[in-house]
């Protein structure tokens, strides 16, 4: 009801100045009405609906300001929050709302790390089963085939060569798809060593050509954010391959000022074209919330895709962050 008793007052403002105005006021209305006192009237009600329409247009405001963002928020992009202005209960309804997203971002960031821990722990299980199981499985029948085709007939001996090429082909199809569900170089190395492996990867596996740069001296990251910038740098290459058009993809991982770490992806493609975002692409942003980061993707100078993924760092301050950046072909 205290909406409604804000209108009422408003409206009740309007009305009294009005009738104030008609009783000091050098004017009178005559039977039968002239048509200057009509006129006269005519303008005073127009004043007075249109001060009444700019008081309530003040008053809720706010609401409108509400309703925007309640129809645009992404709890994909986090820190989108209303200044609570107004008083009474839209000033509570803004809160409200703004405690709401606070509560909905954080339910958000804790389901997103839960599903992307079991989607880790099920891309190493489905790894090691490919490396375990079918890598081995393959290794022996290429063994077998070698060994049968030394004392085969010459007759059959190419066919069995050339079952033993393809058998080897799909040895290294299923290595190369258990890298990519688990990086081991990542543990093992460390996310340059890793970078630039995935970097090789599509260099070879696909028609882009990948420059890497990666900064000397950055600081030790938790395991967790490094599989998180990995993961991104992934999915934007895999991204650039397959949908861009680009034939070069720039890799690029370099202090942020004191406390961020950047990676940006930039390719020479066709550039985002207003496309809705996808899955890939909503993956990337909860992966990034994930980390604790922030994910920018947009039109780059060029007319490709430039992707940047600033991820916070635990360090005060970032050592060699003013040497020079390593750039390899």
């Amino acid at each position: 009801m205290r909406l409604f008793w804000r209108v009422f007052w408003l409206n009740t403002l309007v009305g009294a100045v009005a009738t104030v105005l008609l009783m000091v006021g050098p004017w009178t209305v005559s039977v039968p009405i002239r048509l200057t006192e009509a006129l006269v009237l005519a303008t005073g009600l127009a004043v007075m609906l249109a001060a009444n329409a700019a008081l309530l247009w003040w008053g809720l405001a706010p609401l409108g300001r509400l309703a925007r963002l309640m129809a645009t928020v992404d709890l994909l992009r986090p820190g989108q929050r209303l200044p609570v202005t107004g008083s009474g209960e839209i000033a509570a309804l803004i809160d409200t709302f703004n405690q709401m997203l606070r509560r909905l971002e954080a339910e958000r960031g804790t389901s997103a790390a839960r599903a992307l821990s079991a989607q880790e722990d099920e891309r190493r299980r489905v790894a090691r089963e490919l490396h375990d199981e079918i890598g081995q499985s393959l290794t022996a029948l290429l063994l077998d085939l070698k060994r049968v085709t030394d004392t085969a007939p010459p007759q059959v001996r190419r066919d069995l060569r050339n079952a033993q090429e393809m058998t080897r082909e799909s040895l290294d199809e299923v290595r190369r798809i258990a890298r990519r569900l688990r990086p081991d170089v990542l543990e093992d190395l460390g996310l340059a060593s890793a970078l630039a492996a995935l970097a090789a990867q599509f260099d070879t596996h696909t028609t882009l050509r990948v420059r890497r740069q990666v900064q000397h001296g950055l600081p030790p990251l938790d395991p967790q954010v490094e599989l998180v910038l990995y993961r991104v740098a992934q999915e934007a290459l895999t991204n650039a391959a397959r949908h861009s058009g680009a034939a070069s993809v720039v890799l690029d991982l370099r202090a942020d000022g004191d406390r961020c770490v950047l990676l940006r992806v930039e390719d020479d493609g066709e550039g985002l074209g207003g496309a809705p975002e996808g899955a890939g692409i909503r993956g990337m942003r909860e992966r990034a919330l994930l980390a604790g980061g922030a994910l920018d993707l947009r039109t780059g100078p060029a007319g490709g895709t430039r992707l940047d993924l600033r991820v916070p760092t635990v360090h005060a301050s970032l050592a060699g962050a003013d040497r020079p950046v390593e750039e390899r072909p």
